[in-house]
């Protein structure tokens, strides 16, 4: 059995599941709503307060999606009882932040500024303290829309390792490199 897949999902209050006829699941809560379509050979069953994830066969496929399907729905779960949120860290100088809405504008040592356009499922809040790097929060539901909107941030200018400028998470720890040093002549 897959060491995740075979886990039950342990529904929290206040969060509803319900699995239609063409294998889509639907998960409620006082967050907001997600589904997920769930390939038709795995069987996902609501039990109570419980909610388990079976598969068919021991099949490499099988046993591939089970982890998966069951990881996808427990993060719908937690994303719509709990929410999710990441912080990046834009360090450099003179680099900024602004938010308008959902509109980001970022001044990152380019010619010009790059604006960025969030998603309306997720809440933008920017924070620019003196003393501290410009602060990017993004709240939502969906882990895997954050995520896929932290990575495209983050490609604006990557972490590079020998001045450890860049956007980057919050707690991240960048592995430096030495700089180029003076040889001697012989």
């Amino acid at each position: 059995m897959s060491r995740i897949g075979k886990l039950p999902i342990t529904l929290p209050a206040k969060v509803e599941v319900s699995v239609s006829s063409d294998n889509t699941v639907t998960v409620k809560g006082p967050k907001g709503t997600l589904s997920q379509k769930v390939d038709p050979d795995i069987a996902v069953k609501v039990d109570g307060e419980t909610l388990l994830v079976e598969r068919p066969t021991e099949q490499k496929r099988h046993r591939a999606m089970h982890g998966l399907y069951r990881a996808l729905i427990n993060n719908m779960v937690v994303g719509v009882s709990q929410g999710y949120t990441r912080e990046m860290e834009v360090i450099g100088v003179g680099y900024r932040v602004e938010s308008n809405g959902n509109l980001l504008t970022l001044t990152i040592g380019y010619s010009h500024p790059v604006i960025f356009y969030i998603p309306s499922e997720l809440k933008l809040t920017t924070a620019m303290e003196k003393g501290s790097a410009p602060l990017i929060r993004l709240e939502g539901i969906d882990k895997e829309l954050i995520g896929q909107v932290c990575a495209k941030i983050r490609s604006f200018r990557k972490p590079e390792p020998y001045k450890g400028k860049g956007i980057m998470f919050k707690g991240e720890v960048i592995r430096r490199k030495a700089g180029k040093t003076a040889g001697s002549k012989k």
